[in-house]
């Protein structure tokens, strides 16, 4: 196994030295950008890179022992590590979608968000709700028209990150953009999503191994959090981020690509169909995900997620049309070709 991780990595290495040379001569595009409703984007530099974990269950347990032993067992679907490489170079953007972007978005565009065009609404923060006494069992009130993009049951202001949004919400609005401005706009790729996260690291955050390590990065499950949901507080970090709710976007540290919330906040909506077995088949270049599937990938975790789930290797995945107080996104812009 160790012989096999190691010429995966010769070989990664390999292919990062070479897509190197391909971006110099091509000449490189400008390291940062700002689009017209004022996201900021940083270029993801084309290379190769180790995808996914294989860490075993009894290490997990180790390191998360709070946890039951189902759920690490479960985490089967990061495995195999597998070499992923990208040929061309990407923007991505610096921050999550704000309130105050998508707010934009639908003034100028004319779009009606999901859970206000089906009546339904999304879900949000009750004091008053118990769920222990729901049917579902979930964290949080829903589904309520009450609920939206514009209250999540809790305070934003417009430099937070935009929740309840669903997969088609976050299409629509890169759609839009690309339409506008000339470019293309649309969700990471898993892959994409995994690369700039990891931004060259290989444990289990770009902080590090140690699950308090988020602190310094990211707005998770904590200390501030644990207050109002005592039922998980075995889960909560020792720890205190500041924030209990979502926190404006960019208030923690950055990883190596200038990144931020690339772990926490809001869980990011990415393309890809979810399908278990996906990485036993994906290809080296530039995978797109399965072509087919009932369930889009979500990626980073949350403002309300555990540690062990906000892992840069961890996934999961709703149906495109969930909305919920803990999703949003983030987009990537493609690098025009000279």
């Amino acid at each position: 196994m160790r012989q096999m991780f190691a010429a995966t990595l010769v070989f990664v290495l390999t292919l990062t030295i070479s897509e190197s040379i391909f971006a110099v001569d091509q000449g490189a595009p400008p390291a940062a950008i700002e689009n017209s409703l004022g996201m900021k984007f940083v270029l993801v530099p084309a290379g190769a890179f180790l995808m996914g974990s294989n860490e075993l269950p009894d290490d997990l347990s180790k390191a998360y022992p709070q946890y039951e032993r189902r759920r690490v067992v479960e985490l089967g679907d990061e495995a195999p590590v597998h070499p992923v490489r990208f040929k061309q170079a990407f923007y991505m953007a610096q921050f999550e979608v704000s309130v105050g972007q998508f707010r934009k978005f639908i003034e100028a565009s004319g779009y009606t968000p999901e859970s206000v065009a089906d009546g339904t609404g999304g879900y949000g923060y009750n004091a008053n709700y118990d769920s222990l006494q729901s049917v579902s069992g979930d964290a949080f009130d829903g589904r309520n028209p009450k609920y939206s993009w514009q209250n999540p049951g809790f305070a934003q202001a417009d430099n937070h990150p935009v929740v309840n949004v669903t997969w088609n919400d976050s299409v629509a609005l890169a759609k839009w953009l690309s339409e506008k401005e000339g470019v293309k706009y649309r969700l990471p790729t898993e892959a994409e999503w995994e690369y700039a996260c990891r931004a060259g690291t290989r444990t289990r955050y770009t902080s590090g191994d140690n699950p308090e390590s988020l602190l310094k990065i990211a707005n998770v499950f904590d200390s501030d959090a644990r207050g109002y949901w005592q039922r998980w507080a075995q889960f909560a970090l020792s720890g205190n981020d500041g924030f209990a709710f979502t926190s404006p976007v960019g208030s923690f540290a950055p990883n190596a690509w200038g990144l931020y919330d690339m772990h926490g906040n809001v869980w990011e909506w990415v393309s890809d169909w979810y399908a278990d077995d996906y990485y036993s088949r994906s290809p080296v270049d530039n995978p797109q995900g399965p072509a087919e599937g009932s369930v889009r990938v979500r990626r980073g975790g949350s403002w309300h997620t555990w540690a062990l789930y906000a892992r840069s290797s961890y996934r999961n995945w709703i149906s495109p049309d969930s909305r919920y107080t803990l999703v949003g996104m983030r987009l990537v812009r493609e690098v025009s070709v000279r």
